[in-house]
């Protein structure tokens, strides 16, 4: 099996002076959960190259395990200092598609149109697909084949509203994923603030925050392997 990765590249946290990009954790915990699965991991982002990692994810307090073993796994992250473009992949060359959040998504993932077409390719394709955390922000553009909004009418979650909150960035963000999913028409629930969350509707896999990733990887491996089987 091979699983592409896709991942920001942006890096400014609105105008607050601050960076941003990919969280850290929600890239560490899938991966070893595909590696483990003995897929073959392909990470890309829109402009290649090495994405930008959210800083605060790299501070003490929200390492984990998988994350110090993914900073210390030179295979890993030669893999990541050489993401390959987004406009260069086809969903045809993949058997499933992941993307880790972090709140870079919503800046460039969300506007991107070869995300869009890639997403829907893909589901279209009959070939799972899971977002987690600020990810569920790149479906926004995503359509149905008669034109119709992508989540609409599905079960979803995605980061909520009372966790932007509680991270002070409510006024920065383009866009709330809760307020965003449920304006598209998408059947939003969620779980408490920081807890895993995942929701499965048919081939669309979403998870609510970091503490998700993992759980929304593993549900990944789990329908593709139904899917193979």
């Amino acid at each position: 099996m091979k699983v592409l990765v896709v991942l920001t590249s942006h890096d400014e946290l609105g105008d607050t002076g601050r960076k941003t990009g990919f969280w850290l954790e929600e890239l560490a915990a899938p991966y070893y959960r595909f590696q483990e699965a003995g897929w073959e991991i392909v990470l890309a982002s829109p402009e290649g190259g090495r994405p930008p990692l959210d800083p605060k994810s790299n501070e003490p307090d929200f390492q984990t395990d998988l994350t110090r073993r993914f900073e210390s796994d030179t295979e890993a992250t030669a893999a990541l200092a050489a993401t390959v473009r987004l406009d260069s992949v086809a969903a045809d060359d993949f058997d499933t598609v992941f993307y880790p959040g972090g709140h870079g998504p919503l800046w460039d993932l969300a506007e991107d149109t070869h995300s869009a077409r890639l997403i829907e390719t893909t589901l279209r394709s009959g070939k799972p697909l899971a977002v987690v955390c600020h990810a569920p922000g790149v479906l926004r553009h995503a359509v149905n084949e008669d034109g119709t909004p992508l989540v609409r009418g599905k079960n979803v979650t995605g980061f909520a509203n009372s966790e932007e909150e509680g991270v002070g960035l409510t006024e920065i963000v383009p866009f709330l994923v809760e307020d965003e999913l449920k304006r598209l028409g998408g059947i939003y629930s969620k779980g408490d603030d920081w807890a895993s969350y995942v929701v499965r509707d048919g081939l669309l896999i979403t998870g609510q925050n970091p503490a998700s990733s993992g759980p929304a990887a593993d549900a990944l491996v789990e329908l593709v392997n139904e899917a193979a089987a």
